[in-house]
């Protein structure tokens, strides 16, 4: 059973500029991150205001600075696709070096890897770097043009490429580069790994988390029941990471409260204050989009593949032969949710530091894992 589909179930239940600019972190840019969040329906169902005043913000749940987490972040223009894109950057130390570049899940940010990317700098003794970024409508990437509302794969896959081709503008010169994509984002850098290729990008990797084809088109039909089930927004940034620690969303808090403020925008007069950035049902016309012909790109993807799953979810037909001809390497991870690289960051990097140790450095000739 998906990820996605049993978290479905339990809401049912429940219900009973240019990389130059690149600057490093400072606390006055993560108080004004902080202040960028939503939150949860009142008692009342959500139709007013509620009666009693909000409670007071609890500060076990209070936002954490990603500065900590990232050495760098930095607005990087993209005028190819009228973007100002939003990055978290922990530079390779070597020009030969290697990137794990991560995109996140819908609903969800470039801060979602925060705590992989600090365990990933720590097991590789800093020699592989880290670089998430926002996907457009989502966290503080924003629209040059107005015209953002189009989350279908290829508009989130040429985003991803001229994104990459602007920070690394020459392929030669540029890192080697580890794909690494949550969800939705697995959809995007699994069908970006060839066009990266085909530009003379060196990519050691892909690393699909948490999703397969097969399962997750099952669970679209529950998506409704698990969208139903979820606040339409916070009194507080505080409420909101509570919320998905309570929620088991999340299970870790540090975590939530690193990753969720990002993820939420403040509504001066708005009830509730504090509301989703990118509301999910907003992007169901592209449901399907992200997730048909995964399967199979992910096996025709010519660089070394990993499949991460949270539980032991099914593999749809195409991944199971392709599993037993041993055509990427599957890990399950017991005791994580969906959002497992936050749930155990630690064992998410120490699995992905282990497969860039494997795969990095292969002679050109030599089969890496997952290639026939």
């Amino acid at each position: 059973m998906s990820s996605l589909y049993k978290s479905a179930l339990q809401a049912r239940i429940s219900k009973l500029p240019h990389p130059d600019t690149v600057a490093p972190f400072n606390e006055e840019d993560e108080e004004s991150e902080a202040a960028d969040s939503i939150g949860m329906l009142p008692p009342g169902g959500g139709l007013g205001p509620p009666a009693m005043q909000p409670r007071e913000p609890n500060p076990h749940f209070a936002p954490i600075s990603a500065a900590g987490f990232f050495q760098e972040a930095a607005q990087v223009a993209v005028p190819s696709r009228a973007l100002d894109v939003r990055i978290y950057h922990t530079p390779a130390p070597a020009s030969d070096g290697t990137v794990m570049v991560c995109h996140h899940g819908a609903g969800y940010s470039g801060l979602s890897f925060a705590c992989f990317a600090k365990e990933v700098a720590a097991l590789s003794n800093g020699e592989c770097g880290a670089m998430a970024f926002d996907a457009r409508r989502h966290g503080k990437t924003t629209s040059t043009d107005g015209k953002d509302d189009d989350l279908s794969i290829g508009v989130l896959v040429e985003d991803f490429i001229e994104l990459l081709k602007t920070v690394f503008p020459d392929p030669a010169q540029a890192p080697t580069l580890l794909l690494v994509g949550h969800s939705m984002g697995g959809s995007v850098v699994t069908q970006a790994c060839p066009t990266l290729q085909e530009a003379k990008y060196r990519i050691a990797g892909v690393a699909v988390l948490d999703v397969v084809e097969g399962s997750a088109i099952d669970a679209l039909p529950h998506m409704n029941s698990l969208l139903n089930a979820r606040p339409d927004g916070f009194d507080s940034v505080e409420e909101a990471v509570e919320w998905h620690v309570s929620t088991n969303t999340i299970h870790n808090a540090n975590s939530a409260r690193v990753s969720i403020p990002a993820i939420f925008k403040h509504v001066e007069d708005g009830y509730p204050p504090y509301q989703w950035r990118t509301p999910l049902r907003s992007t169901a016309p592209y449901w399907l989009s992200w997730f048909q012909g995964l399967s199979n790109k992910f096996l025709a993807a010519r660089t070394a593949r990993i499949l991460i799953l949270a539980g032991t979810d099914r593999l749809d037909k195409e991944l199971m032969i392709g599993q037993m001809q041993g055509k990427f390497q599957q890990v399950v991870v017991p005791g994580v949710g969906h959002m497992l690289h936050e749930d155990d960051p630690t064992r998410i990097a120490e699995i992905m530091v282990e497969f860039w140790k494997r795969n990095e450095r292969v002679i050109v000739g030599v089969k890496k894992v997952g290639e026939r």
